[in-house]
């Protein structure tokens, strides 16, 4: 049997794929895999902020198209990146183990934070400009884009003065000892990451040959996280342009979920996992 799978052309993604690639191979040895390169229209805009042109769409939409063509079988995404609601026919079938759900923060070595305007700090993200703010009040923020290995190298040239990234992406691509910089990482009782962050989604086609497949290298617990996470987006009706933070933590057949819509209003609670939508509800009234 052979599988085609989709993926962006990034360091990251094409990493986040081989990790995907690795468990099948691991339960699979037989399958065979062939990797297929999609350009996406958040791939060729790069100097504007994703809010300004489209949704979260931006990074899947070409990918999908693919998968309903049969051009690919399946799809590997940073789950934080889907949108809403995915294209007919097409399901997340399965996710791997969630990895660090922290955001960093990124300066040149021996750099101190300050507190300060004149301190500038490239995030394109709302969410990330807000939760800053509540730790540093005065400093600045300028956009930026690009894929992770250029916003190091725009922080390296002074670009800015520092720089905000997911602690995962930086994890699984060897960057997170670079010694050129130094890492502030921030846990969600400080600082709420954007729901899904740190999670790999592998979408298919519904009802598909390779969904039992994917179902066997699927994390249980990551997976209900990820559908927890997922429907407070779709009750929020939340999208690239809403500063919403979201994490959800399983433990002992319990779940505990932080949410803000602001950054300004945080709030937790636990129940059965059983419960975790009528959970999510429940939040989510008391915004």
């Amino acid at each position: 049997m052979k599988i085609k799978i989709g993926t962006r052309k990034s360091k990251l993604a094409l990493v986040q794929t081989q990790m995907v690639i690795d468990e099948i191979e691991r339960l699979f040895p037989d399958i065979e895999t062939e990797v297929v390169y999609i350009s996406t229209t958040g791939d060729k805009i790069i100097d504007k902020p994703i809010a300004e042109i489209g949704d979260k769409g931006v990074f899947v939409s070409e990918i999908e198209r693919a998968i309903q063509n049969n051009v690919i079988d399946i799809a590997v995404h940073s789950a934080k990146d889907l949108p809403v609601f995915l294209s007919d026919g097409l399901e997340i079938s399965g996710v791997l183990k969630r990895g660090d759900y922290r955001d960093v923060l990124v300066v040149k070595k021996d750099h101190t934070i300050r507190n300060s305007r004149d301190f500038v700090v490239g995030t394109g993200s709302l969410r990330r400009r807000l939760n800053l703010k509540k730790i540093y009040p005065d400093i600045s923020f300028e956009n930026i884009r690009g894929n992770v290995d250029t916003r190091l190298d725009k922080l390296e040239r002074g670009e800015y003065d520092g720089i905000i990234l997911a602690a995962a992406g930086l994890e699984r691509l060897g960057l997170d000892t670079d010694e050129r910089f130094d890492y502030t990482y921030y846990d969600h009782t400080q600082f709420l990451p954007a729901p899904c962050q740190g999670i790999i989604a592998i979408e298919g086609r519904k009802r598909d040959f390779i969904t039992p497949i994917i179902k066997e290298i699927n994390d249980k617990n990551t997976f209900l996280s990820f559908e927890t996470e997922r429907y407070i987006i779709e009750l929020l009706n939340g999208d690239c342009g809403m500063p919403l933070g979201a994490y959800s933590c399983i433990k002992n057949n319990e779940i505990l979920i932080t949410l803000s819509k602001d950054s300004d209003k945080i709030i937790y609670g636990n129940d059965n996992i059983s419960n975790r939508f009528k959970l999510a509800k429940e939040l989510i009234l008391r915004l």
